[in-house]
């Protein structure tokens, strides 16, 4: 059975609508006659001087470098993440301020623009926005590519946005626009950057790349907080992150087992075949819904997700799949594969989620012993995965609910017709292939509060 590819080039016509959109501009946003007394929104940071050393306290210091040593496991996956009033004080703030964990709106915000959704109504509309950036962070090795991942409670009337910029052993990229996220289309029409081949990187829909032989030596992102001007709502930035890495697809040998008897948890089983057809406003309906759907199952078995009266509209069995779907849609890249898109909508139900690269199947172990299912990307050719419900696919998620003793790979795969038959038993060998030759080990780690982590890892 073909299966529809999980991520795609966007559109045309979206492509347009994000050029002709003030909120595109990774420069500062547009605005409409805009108050003399008002903060541009390009303010001193997009062109701030070399990192300085600054107190962990200091809200209008420059931030400081965060050197990581490459880790003794693995030098070319990083993951750094900020989620804690220590951690996000470590940042420069401009109108916002850190209280209870979360960054949200100060009293005084940074200023204010007239801004328009590109998917929306086309009228503008006038916002309150402030901001935090992120310290510079040097990996440890030359990367060539960024995925960040954020949780954010965003109420009607607020989103956030989402920029990152690089340097080079030579030179300082631009701010590139990552995302423009909401949690309903009340906030704003989510969706991607564009690709801003620009200068020293280019965006492929959720993963920043850098061009010819730049490499990303540093890297800082930048979260600017909207809300509609005369309204007192705030976001809360919970974490924001990224995983740094020198490789988007790898080859290696099959990783041994480190199982000594079976393992697996008890991850409900939901197919996104039988939403074929529902909903095609959000990628064309249930057969291209892999992410949601094992997001949605990730979700269930810690007994988070949408309540039956929020998922009520969808009139479907298993409607919190069609709820998922909904949530996470990206209207530029008109599909709901974006991978920072569905850790972020897992957030909204007090989960901590995010996005990183795991280096092999014995990563993925660690987490099943810790009882962290994870979600996995895939790609495999025809004859790639002995059982599996698809015959080939360029992209399809999938949950890794476990092990068998002798290192093969329990999984939920949603794309099975049946909830029945979600559950799978895969050859480690062809599995390890097909998730990292397909994705370099990109994963989505949902956890409740309380679920510790396996342990020390630069990858998490």
């Amino acid at each position: 059975m073909a299966f529809p590819s999980a991520r795609r080039t966007p559109s045309r016509l979206a492509v347009v609508l994000l050029i002709a959109a003030p909120l595109a501009a990774a420069a500062p946003l547009a605005t409409a006659a805009r108050p003399a007394a008002t903060a541009p929104l390009a303010a001193a940071q997009v062109a701030a001087p070399a990192a300085i050393t600054s107190s962990a306290g200091t809200s209008h210091a420059s931030p400081a470098v965060v050197v990581q040593r490459a880790g003794a496991v693995t030098p070319r996956v990083q993951t750094t993440r900020w989620s804690s009033n220590a951690e996000l004080a470590t940042g420069l703030r401009n109108g916002s301020l850190i209280s209870n964990g979360s960054l949200q709106f100060a009293a005084r915000p940074m200023g204010s623009a007239s801004l328009r959704d590109p998917y929306g109504s086309g009228r503008s509309v006038r916002y309150d926005y402030a901001r935090w950036t992120s310290p510079w962070v040097a990996p440890g090795f030359d990367a060539t590519n960024l995925i960040a991942s954020w949780n954010a409670r965003v109420p009607a009337g607020t989103y956030l946005r989402i920029d990152a910029r690089t340097k080079s052993a030579t030179a300082a990229s631009s701010w590139d626009t990552l995302a423009v996220w909401g949690f309903t289309v009340e906030s704003i029409h989510r969706y991607s950057g564009e690709a801003q081949t620009d200068d020293l990187n280019k965006l492929n829909t959720d993963t920043l790349v850098s061009q010819g032989t730049s490499r990303m030596r540093q890297w800082q992102l930048r979260v600017t907080l909207m809300r509609r001007s005369g309204t007192t709502a705030t976001p809360r930035l919970d974490s924001i992150g990224a995983v740094a890495a020198n490789f988007t697809t790898r080859t290696a040998a099959t990783s041994p087992t480190s199982m000594r008897a079976t393992s697996e948890r008890a991850v409900p089983k939901f197919s996104q075949m039988i939403h074929t057809g529902h909903y095609p406003q959000w990628d064309a309906g249930g057969e291209a819904w892999c992410s949601p759907t094992s997001t949605a199952m990730v979700l269930r078995y810690y007994g988070r997700g949408p309540s039956p009266e929020h998922y009520a509209w969808t009139g479907e069995r298993d409607g919190q799949v069609d709820h998922a779907a909904r949530y996470t849609y990206d209207h530029n890249y008109q599909g709901t594969g974006n991978w920072p898109f569905n850790t972020a909508y897992a957030g909204q139900y007090s989960t901590d989620a995010f996005v990183t690269r795991l280096l092999n199947l014995r990563d993925a172990e660690r987490f099943i012993r810790a009882g962290i299912p994870v979600v996995v990307s895939i790609a495999f050719a025809r004859g790639g995965l002995d059982g599996s419900p698809l015959t080939s696919t360029p992209g399809h998620l999938v949950v890794i609910t476990g092990f068998a003793a002798d290192g093969r790979v329990i999984v939920n795969d949603p794309s099975a017709a049946t909830n029945a038959g979600v559950r799978r038993v895969y050859r480690r060998d062809q599995f390890e292939r097909a998730w990292l030759g397909g994705s370099g080990g990109v994963a989505y780690v949902i956890r409740p509060p309380g679920r510790a982590l396996p342990g020390d890892s630069p990858r998490w």
